[in-house]
């Protein structure tokens, strides 16, 4: 019989239920604990964005990012990657770069680097995260301004010659309902993968307030009409954490045959990086709320 979150996911044919982690959470034996008996999939919450893998140019530090690999693999955990090319957390030098051949082969070698040295051992990557507005246009970043949307195609493709296992995700927040986000989100994906086929999945964070859940089907169901492999709920947070607000979410990633999982962003409120709303399953003391209970009956 299975038993616990990760465990009755897979039952219905999902992936995983994941969580992020890194050595600050993975060294909390609680957290530790619950992370062993209750999620199959590890997304390192920051040791693996540019400002901690590569914070200098050509200077590349791992060690955060290796312990929450090893880790993972020595526990049996999927892996997803997250996040090469993001406008936050990114060094300075690499957002004063005016040069777009100087930032495509800067792109280049930290996917190259990042991905490469991890190639083989994680389930997915967050390839590109954030890059769009509220509107469904791209965002301004160094990125975008130096490249224009080629600087997509330019991550995706240094992802497949870095890792050509993993499933190749674009991610971005408030991809909630059917809004003009999402859609932009559809209509950046179709003209991405018109030509080749470089993105494999669409994540979408799912950092809800309280009530917001009601959108999750439509969400998740207009992303998968694009027509990729897959689509996933990877960050997933709700203020208050209401019991029926978790169960819609649920529902709706089931009721979606391309959504593979779930991740929590974080395993207790203690660490939620939205403390302070009580967001998670498990209180601050490492103890199931009821919201935990409900998830573990709709799984059931």
């Amino acid at each position: 019989m299975a038993t616990g979150l990760d465990a009755l996911m897979k039952a219905k044919g999902k992936k995983y239920w994941g969580s992020c982690a890194d050595p600050n959470t993975l060294n909390i034996a609680a957290n530790a604990a619950i992370l062993r008996s209750d999620f199959g999939q590890l997304t390192p919450e920051n040791s693996m964005k540019w400002d901690a893998t590569e914070n200098t140019q050509g200077v590349f530090s791992f060690t955060n990012s290796d312990t929450l690999v090893n880790w993972a693999v020595s526990n049996g955990k999927l892996i997803r990657g997250h996040t090469l090319v993001w406008h936050s957390q990114l060094p300075s030098w690499v957002s004063s770069i005016t040069n777009p051949t100087t930032l495509t082969s800067v792109i280049q070698s930290h996917i190259s680097h990042v991905a490469g040295r991890y190639a083989g051992k994680l389930y997915a990557w967050d390839v590109v995260n954030e890059c769009l507005n509220e509107d469904g246009t791209l965002r301004s970043s160094v990125f975008f301004n130096v490249l224009g949307e080629s600087f997509i195609t330019i991550a995706f493709q240094a992802a497949r010659a870095a890792d050509p296992s993993a499933k190749l995700y674009i991610n971005d927040y408030n991809l909630d309902s059917a809004n003009a986000k999402v859609s932009g989100m559809v209509a950046l994906v179709r003209r991405i993968n018109a030509s080749q086929k470089l993105i494999d999945g669409i994540g979408t964070q799912m950092h809800l307030q309280a009530g917001g859940a009601g959108g999750a089907l439509a969400a998740l169901t207009a992303l998968a009409g694009t027509g990729v492999s897959e689509v996933a709920v990877t960050e997933l947070d709700i203020v208050g954490a209401a019991s029926n607000d978790y169960t819609t979410v649920v529902n709706a990633c089931l009721s979606v045959p391309a959504c593979v999982g779930i991740t929590s962003w974080g395993v207790s409120d203690a660490n939620s990086w939205l403390s302070s709303s009580s967001p998670l399953l498990f209180d601050s003391n490492f103890q199931p709320k009821p919201a935990y209970n409900a998830v573990i009956s709709a799984l059931s």
